[in-house]
């Protein structure tokens, strides 16, 4: 046994430094798209030489002051839902840290309300926590199963329900983590504060790059007391971004607003439309005045602009299936289907052009490709997103599904970023969309690259994700 392992015992405890093949195995992959069909047609994963699981984050601190003072490359490992290989071991010295025994309550505040619990908590549990209490946390991403809070606020996590509740940096109150060298900082709940620069931010994204975030506080909210809902049915994508602007730039800010073109309506929106038109999805909840107003407003605007009414039904069976999509992907790549999601985001005055232009060179340019649709899921004032679906049939083999998978996004996230939006939303960059970072943050990437030197002089966290130096 090495040295290593033995000093890691002496910290979290013999039955906490795992070394199963199979655990190890389950600890080196996320749910990164490309493996999830690669690994059907020979790719093996390399595996960690172990995986630690603390029960605090006094065992996180000595464990990372160890792995840094050694210059063991450690990866922090929440739920592994993330999509672009954040949690992917690449280097077979590398200490993964699982952080699920953290998910302690740490405390209900129902008056000031927010909720403070240990980072490794599944959001679901702990939605579940402030449901009893009468709150809800109002963050629903379509991982909500899998998702552990500390891993929502370290890839700048966003939900179902962002337009009108927010991102996760609209939740994040306060937090706790733990730096390379295994100190400990903690960011106090306040509601704001003018003194610098907001701290919180430097952890919300860092993708475990920066550090290992052990406690979060989040804001939660009363259950809403009533709901208005409706579709309704447009002639293309371009007219639905037009009206959801327009519905924005009201100043109401609907739960939930949804725009899914005719690929994706048809199966399960289809007796509901005519062929080939879009679907826009407003859903408005809290005070019975407030929701109503807000209900008009849509409706208004929605009818004036060409919109016609498709009732409430379509919402009904969003909201029943609308995360079906996550427990269906592993499935996919047995059947020799390579499928992925691509999220970008723009401004309002060219977001239409980036989803067409998209749509039409993915099609042309990439013939593996079967299936590739869009819609937008988070709007604001300025813009919204476009969240791409892909469905393709590459020969089996690693690297030609490498090839298809690269030319696809390479076109995404070569328009998006020519038209001046983001090539990423809301999935945060993992491994996989580190490449492009430079072109994204154009001459504000010198920021990025002097925190990681400041946050990890000796480079050992979670190398390759978010930044390469």
């Amino acid at each position: 046994m090495s040295e290593l392992i033995k000093a890691l015992e002496a910290i979290v405890g013999q039955e906490d430094v795992v070394l199963e093949t199979s655990v190890r195995a389950q600890k080196a992959v996320d749910l990164y798209a490309l493996r999830l069909y690669q690994k059907h047609v020979g790719w093996e994963a390399t595996l960690p030489q172990a995986v630690v699981r603390p029960k605090d984050t006094d065992e996180v601190s000595k464990v990372l002051r160890l792995c840094n003072e050694r210059g063991v490359p450690v990866i922090p490992y929440g739920g592994g839902s993330g999509v672009l290989a954040g949690a992917e071991t690449r280097d077979e010295r590398t200490v993964v840290i699982d952080l699920a025994r953290i998910n302690r309550l740490i405390n209900v505040d129902d008056v000031s309300l927010q909720v403070t619990c240990g980072a490794g908590m599944l959001i679901r549990d702990l939605e579940a926590i402030v449901q009893e209490r009468g709150f809800k946390l109002g963050h629903y991403p379509q991982s909500m199963d899998l998702a552990q809070m500390g891993g929502l606020v370290a890839t700048r996590s966003t939900g179902q329900f962002s337009t009108g509740y927010g991102a996760i940096e609209d939740f994040l109150v306060g937090l706790e983590a733990v730096l390379s060298d295994g100190t400990v900082v903690r960011i106090n709940n306040v509601p704001r504060r003018a003194t610098g620069p907001d701290l919180r931010h430097l952890f919300l994204g860092s993708e475990g790059a920066f550090a290992v975030i052990t406690e979060v506080t989040v804001k939660m909210f009363p259950i809403p007391e009533t709901t208005w809902k409706h579709a309704y049915r447009v002639k293309t994508m371009r007219q639905g971004l037009e009206i959801i602007r327009l519905v924005m730039r009201t100043g109401i800010k609907p739960a939930v607003v949804r725009l899914h073109d005719w690929l994706e309506c048809e199966k399960p929106y289809g007796a509901f439309m005519e062929e080939n038109e879009s679907l826009l999805l407003f859903w408005s909840e809290g005070r019975k005045e407030i929701a109503e107003a807000e209900g008009a407003i849509i409706d208004a605007i929605a009818k004036a602009n060409g919109a016609v009414s498709a009732g409430e039904k379509p919402l009904d069976l969003w909201y029943v299936h609308r995360n079906d999509a996550a427990d269906e992907y592993e499935k996919y790549g047995a059947n020799g289907i390579l499928v992925d999601t691509l999220e970008v985001a723009a401004d309002w005055n060219v977001i239409a052009d980036i989803y067409e232009k998209t749509v039409e060179r993915v099609y042309y340019e990439v013939p593996e490709v079967v299936f590739f649709s869009g819609h937008s899921s988070h709007s604001y004032i300025n813009g919204t997103n476009i969240y791409f679906q892909l469905g393709a049939f590459p020969p089996p083999d690693v690297d030609e599904a490498q090839r298809v998978y690269e030319a696809v996004w390479g076109i995404v996230v070569e328009v998006a970023l020519e038209h001046g939006g983001s090539m990423g939303h809301h999935h945060g960059v993992g491994k996989h969309r580190v490449r492009w970072m430079e072109k994204e943050h154009g001459s504000s990437y010198v920021l990025m690259e002097s925190l990681k030197r400041v946050f990890d002089p000796n480079g050992i966290m979670n190398p390759g994700s978010l930044i390469e130096l």
